[in-house]
C-alpha cells in the first residue's frame, strides 16, 4: 500500500494515500480500535454531517470570509456525500473519546480532499484548501457535532415513525377483519370476560400509534441548535451573522426547521433532548415487546396451549423436533427491546457524567440512539410483513370455548345479582354445563333473556339489560 505523509500538531503521521481522510482520523484509528463498528455504520449521521458542512460553508461564502471557489468546491463534495458516495471514508470508531472531535475532523478531512480535487489539487494539499481553516471555518466540534446528531436522530426518528404508523395501520386492519370473533379476555392470566378478538387487535394499533405521536413529539426537541455556539457558547471564531446564515442554510438543505437554541450556554451541555427521545423509544419498545410477547401466548401451543391464533410459519423450528414452528418474528421484536432498554441506560449514564460547559459523552449516546432507532424501524417492518399480515384466528375453536366459559357469568351480575353470578361461574366450572342454561335451571331468568344478554357480551358491546333501549 502506498502512503502519503500528513502532519498534525503532534508530527508527521502516515495516511494511505487512497484515503480521503488524514491525519487526524489516522491517529483516531489508532486510539479507537473499540467496538469495529465505524461511523458509517450510521448514514443519517455521515448525510447530517454533510449538511452542516455545506451549510458552514454556504454561510461564510455570503460573509466574505471564504472564496466562492472554495464554497462550490467543499458544497460539491458534501452533495456527493449526501448522494451516499464516499460513506465509507467515515471510518472512526462510534465509541471514542473527544467529545465527537474525531467524528468532526473525519468530516472534515473528507469533505477537504474532496475538495481539493475539485479544484485541480491532490489530496493532502492542504496549503490550498485545509479541513480546519477552511472545512471547518466558524465552527467547533462543540456546535457541528451535536447539530449533526441532532438532525441525524430527528431524520431517524421521521422515519420510525413512519414504519411505526403502518404498523399500527396493519393491526387496526386486523382489529375490523376479527370484529366478529369472540374469545375470553384475561386478566393475571386468568379467564376475565367476553371481547373480541378484533377489540384485542384493535389496542394493539392504538398502542403502536400513541408512540408514534410521542417519538413525533420528540422530534421537535431535535431541530433547536447551538450552531454558532463554537466551543462553548459564546460563539468565539465564529463571525457575526454566521449562526443566523449557517441556520437558515441548513434548513433549506436539511428540509427541517431548525432554530437557535434560546441559550448556547446551556445548549452546548445539555443533553436533555436526547434523554427525552430515548424515554420515548424505551416507551414504544416496550409497549411493541409487550404486544410482542402476547401475539407469543395467543399463538402457543398449538395443541396444549391458547392456540387463539395462528402466526405464519417463518422457519423450521427445531433441529431436534420434526414439525415444529417458532414466533421467531416477535421473539426478535422482544430482543429488540430488550437492547434498547439498554440504550436508555447508556444514554442516562452518559447524561449524568457531563461535567460543566461539554458533555463529552455525545458518541456513545449517538450511536446507542441511531442503533435503537434502526433497530425499531426494522423490527416494526418486519413485525408487520412477516408477522401480523398473516395473522389467522382459530375462530370456531374461540367461540366454543367462550360459549362454555364460566366468564360469561359476569355480563348477568346487573340482572341477577354478583352473589347469584358468583355461583353460577362456580357451578359451571365444576359441572360444565353452560352458564345460560343454569341460570335458567336455577329460573334466575328464562332462557332467551339470558342468551340475550351473553350474545351481547360476547359480541364485545359489554352488558345490556334485557328490554334496554340501546
Amino acid at each position: 500500500m502506498e502512503y502519503r505523509i500528513e502532519t498534525d500538531t503532534l508530527g508527521p503521521i502516515a495516511v494511505p494515500a487512497s484515503a480521503y481522510w488524514g491525519a487526524h482520523t489516522a491517529r483516531a484509528l489508532q486510539n479507537f480500535a473499540i467496538s469495529g463498528i465505524p461511523v458509517s455504520a450510521h448514514p443519517h449521521l455521515v448525510r447530517a454531517l454533510a449538511m452542516v458542512k455545506s451549510a458552514d460553508a454556504r454561510a461564510n461564502g455570503e460573509l466574505g470570509v471564504l472564496s466562492q471557489d472554495k464554497v462550490r468546491a467543499i458544497r460539491q463534495a458534501c452533495q456527493e456525500i449526501l448522494a451516499g458516495k464516499h460513506h465509507g471514508q467515515f471510518c472512526v470508531d462510534v465509541i471514542q473519546g473527544g467529545a465527537g472531535t474525531s467524528t468532526n475532523m473525519d468530516a472534515n478531512e473528507v469533505i477537504a480532499n474532496l475538495a481539493l480535487e475539485k479544484l485541480g489539487h491532490g489530496r493532502g494539499d492542504y496549503g490550498h484548501l485545509h479541513p480546519i481553516d477552511h472545512v471547518n471555518k466558524c465552527q467547533s466540534t462543540n456546535d457541528t457535532y451535536p447539530t449533526a446528531l441532532r438532525l441525524a436522530l430527528a431524520a431517524g426518528a421521521l422515519e420510525l415513525a413512519e414504519e411505526l404508523e403502518q404498523l399500527a395501520s396493519a393491526a387496526m386492519a386486523k382489529g375490523t377483519q376479527f370484529s366478529g370473533v369472540v374469545k375470553i379476555g384475561r386478566t393475571q392470566l386468568q379467564d376475565a370476560v367476553p371481547m373480541t378478538l378484533g377489540q384485542e387487535f384493535r389496542a394493539f394499533g392504538n398502542t403502536v400509534r400513541e408512540d408514534c405521536a410521542r417519538i413525533l413529539e420528540a422530534v421537535d426537541l431535535m431541530l433547536e441548535c447551538n450552531l454558532g455556539g463554537t466551543a462553548v457558547g459564546t460563539g468565539i471564531t465564529a463571525e457575526d451573522g454566521f449562526q443566523r446564515r449557517a441556520l437558515a442554510a441548513l434548513a433549506e438543505i436539511s428540509g427541517l426547521p431548525v432554530r437557535a437554541a434560546d441559550d448556547l450556554f446551556q445548549a452546548t451541555w445539555d443533553v436533555g433532548a436526547f434523554m427525552h427521545l430515548s424515554g420515548m423509544l424505551k416507551r414504544a419498545a416496550i409497549r411493541l415487546s409487550k404486544i410482542c410477547s402476547d401475539l407469543r401466548l395467543l399463538a402457543s401451543g398449538p395443541q396444549n396451549g391458547l392456540g387463539e391464533i395462528s402466526l405464519p410459519a417463518r422457519q423450521a423450528g427445531s433441529s431436534i423436533m420434526p414439525g415444529k414452528v417458532n414466533p421467531v418474528i416477535p421473539e426478535a421484536v422482544n430482543q429488540i427491546a430488550f437492547a434498547v432498554a439498554g440504550a436508555d441506560t447508556t444514554v442516562t449514564m452518559a447524561a449524568d457524567n457531563g461535567q460543566l460547559q461539554l458533555n463529552a459523552f455525545e458518541p456513545v449516546m449517538a450511536h446507542v440512539l441511531l442503533q435503537s432507532i434502526g433497530w425499531l424501524g426494522a423490527g416494526a417492518a418486519s413485525l408487520r410483513t412477516l408477522c401480523i399480515d398473516g395473522i389467522e384466528a382459530n375462530s370456531q375453536m374461540l367461540r366454543t370455548r367462550t360459549e362454555a366459559s364460566a366468564g360469561v357469568a359476569t355480563a348477568l351480575v346487573p340482572s341477577i345479582g354478583y352473589a347469584a353470578a358468583a355461583a353460577v361461574a362456580k357451578e359451571a366450572l365444576r359441572s360444565g354445563e353452560a352458564v345460560v342454561d343454569i341460570v335458567a335451571g336455577k329460573q334466575l331468568m328464562d332462557l332467551v333473556s339470558a342468551k340475550s344478554v351473553v350474545d351481547a357480551a360476547m359480541a364485545g358491546g359489554g352488558t345490556r339489560m334485557p328490554g334496554s333501549v340501546g
